[in-house]
């Protein structure tokens, strides 16, 4: 499969992750900062890091934005060159643009503007850090949009030697368990003669509120 290419615009603590994130991953980065130090950090990272205004359209067109599959507008606290850059990068072509908010106001500015992807960083990672501090089980977890989420549990002392088949624990509406992992073995949740092991990763479908009731069965069954 060929990798997409990013351009980055804004290189701070954020963009300058995801931009590091994306070219490990082998894909062709550019990265796009008006402060030489933030564009010196990289250059050796990326494929290309250059200083450049993003609210400026003439220079992110010198600098070929518009011929990148995917944009991040990683800019922090300047609304104004936010919203500026979001909107030449649209003028320039890009097909697909993620965009790092300030608020929920900003939110909505930029589902006017055409966004497909709006972050909030500090609530996202606040709403995931309050989930695994709410559930110690909760391991981790991943939004697949519409309301559902898949969770990884870990399989607590209480469930050791239970089958993902037990009604008395797993027959839950609108909860499927996809499987679980042992080390780095994967079972999958069709074989079910396997019963679970404390400390397995248990793998969990489902909307947050039949999640959390059950992870909450779980700590009052302990």
């Amino acid at each position: 499969m060929n990798n997409r290419s990013f351009v980055v615009i804004g290189l701070g603590t954020f963009g300058s992750t995801v931009a590091r994130e994306l070219a490990n991953f082998g894909n062709p980065v550019l990265g796009i900062d008006s402060r030489e130090q933030n564009v010196a950090a990289l250059a050796d990272t990326l494929s290309e890091a250059i200083i450049a205004d993003g609210r400026d359209e003439v220079a992110l067109k010198e600098a070929g934005v518009g011929d990148y599959d995917v944009a991040i507008i990683a800019i922090g606290e300047d609304l104004e060159a936010n919203i500026l850059c979001t909107m030449n990068t649209k003028l320039l072509g890009v097909k697909t643009i993620w965009v790092k908010a300030l608020n929920k106001t900003h939110h909505r500015i930029l589902s006017r503007l055409g966004a497909d992807r709006i972050i909030l960083p500090e609530q996202e990672v606040g709403q995931h850090i309050a989930q695994m501090l709410h559930n110690p089980q909760v391991r981790d977890y991943v939004s697949l949009g519409n309301g559902y989420h898949v969770v990884d549990f870990k399989v607590p002392k209480l469930l050791d030697g239970v089958s993902v088949s037990d009604p008395k624990w797993f027959d839950v509406d609108d909860l499927l368990v996809l499987g679980f992992m042992r080390d780095s073995q994967y079972y999958s949740g069709v074989n079910q003669s396997e019963p679970l092991k404390e400390d397995d990763k248990l793998l969990l479908l489902g909307k947050r509120p039949d999640l959390r009731r059950f992870g909450d069965s779980l700590r009052g069954r302990s």
